[in-house]
């Protein structure tokens, strides 16, 4: 079985020895296990967010990018109408009847996940039918960097080229995956990771227009500015947290309606603070707030990148991080609020940062628990890395770079 080239690979992962070895493993599981003597292979990477924390679901915008983490599959069609999914790690296969949808229980894995997502591309008019795939990645899992994302764009990768053709775009990505969290996992999701995953590089992101997003690659790297983005896992994974995750959104969908909006989007700060007031939960009312100051904080960070002010990137990022703290309120968990792996992490990472006297932390995506996100000077990174893995462990610590491709065929 041949696995893809070395040029290829170059272009995806900037070296091809790794990952052809990566590459080469998987070819060799997926024949042990299926049998099959050809096969196709994707990948898709993780994400992480730059800036717009919890604004995709209620129609702001982000700046979010692949990452240097990625799941990646070697697949091939069987002529049936199951699916079987043997995922690197985990014992039991993944079966999914196309035809038996309905027979499949919600929420209860990564079968409904697929269940879900075949659903989906069947009603936006898309072409489904059985395959035979193994997965692996080394995208962090349950941390915030979207490994379910990352999955689910694997997974709608494989379906569009094995049976449609080509024709699915990202955004059709985005949507099937959006919708298998929303229906088959009870998740109030938007379609960020999705999105994020799917197209690769930094982008610009506008979700006002529901389930099509625009979105603008932009011309930026960490790196060129002298800094290393580090995700730590900060020690405890949020698989639990769906219903913590889902009140941001319908706290913020809550405040829009007494002003008159589906979305806060479709209405403004002005308008809120007319109307807070008659808003009786006051968390959703600094939600809100922290939504309308971190759209505009999303527009002032591409109008910085456009005009290379590298201290105006970093000084957004920080006010970010803390709105999220202070106002979105997603650093800890309520179920347990004596236990708080990402605020103390972050303390102690502004504790090293002070000290070297640059860099920024925030948390980074769902929060509640999970992952942050330092950017360090290139030069502190190995020191940045002994410090936080004192704490943490250095299995949990991982400098990384933006991927410029994102959810394709290799």
């Amino acid at each position: 079985m041949n696995i893809p080239n070395s040029e290829r690979l170059e272009s995806i992962y900037g070296e091809n020895t790794k990952s052809a070895e990566r590459f080469r493993a998987l070819a060799d599981n997926f024949k042990k296990i299926y049998g099959h003597d050809e096969a196709a292979f994707f990948t898709s990477p993780g994400r992480t967010e730059i800036i717009g924390n919890h604004t995709d679901h209620n129609g702001g915008r982000v700046i979010a990018g692949s990452i240097d983490l990625d799941t990646i599959g070697a697949a091939a069609k069987n002529d049936s109408s199951v699916i079987h999914i043997t995922s690197e790690g985990y014992a039991e296969e993944i079966v999914v009847d196309i035809t038996k949808l309905d027979n499949i229980p919600k929420v209860v894995g990564t079968s409904s996940l697929v269940a879900g997502m075949m659903e989906a591309a069947k009603k936006f008019g898309f072409e489904t039918g059985g395959f035979d795939a193994y997965v692996s990645t080394n995208v962090i899992a349950a941390a915030g960097v979207s490994s379910s994302a990352s999955f689910e764009m694997l997974v709608c990768t494989i379906v569009n080229h094995l049976f449609n053709d080509g024709k699915m775009s990202v955004s059709d990505y985005a949507r099937i995956g959006q919708y298998s969290e929303n229906v088959f996992w009870n998740k109030a999701s938007g379609m960020m990771d999705q999105m994020a995953c799917a197209v690769g590089g930094p982008v610009l992101f506008s979700f006002a227009n529901g389930s099509q997003p625009e979105y603008e690659p932009l011309d930026f790297s960490f790196q060129s500015k002298g800094y290393r983005l580090v995700i730590v896992n900060t020690g405890k994974g949020h698989a639990d947290l769906s219903d913590e995750y889902s009140s941001i959104p319908n706290e913020m969908k809550a405040a829009a309606k007494v002003i008159g909006a589906e979305r806060l989007c479709e209405t403004n700060l002005e308008a809120l603070l007319a109307n807070i007031d008659k808003i009786p939960n006051d968390r959703a009312v600094l939600r809100a707030i922290h939504f309308f100051e971190e759209d505009r904080r999303v527009g002032e960070l591409a109008d910085a990148i456009a005009q290379d002010d590298t201290a105006k990137i970093l000084r957004l990022i920080q006010e970010s991080g803390t709105s999220s703290w202070e106002l979105l309120q997603n650093c800890y968990s309520l179920q347990d609020c004596e236990e708080q792996k990402i605020t103390r992490t972050l303390a102690l990472t502004q504790l090293f940062l002070n000290k070297i006297g640059d860099g920024v932390c925030r948390v980074h995506g769902g929060g509640f628990a999970g992952v942050i996100a330092c950017l360090v000077p290139i030069a502190e990174t190995d020191n940045y890395v002994n410090f936080i893995a004192a704490y943490v462990g250095r299995d949990n610590v991982y400098p990384m770079n933006i991927r410029a491709v994102g959810a394709v065929k290799v």
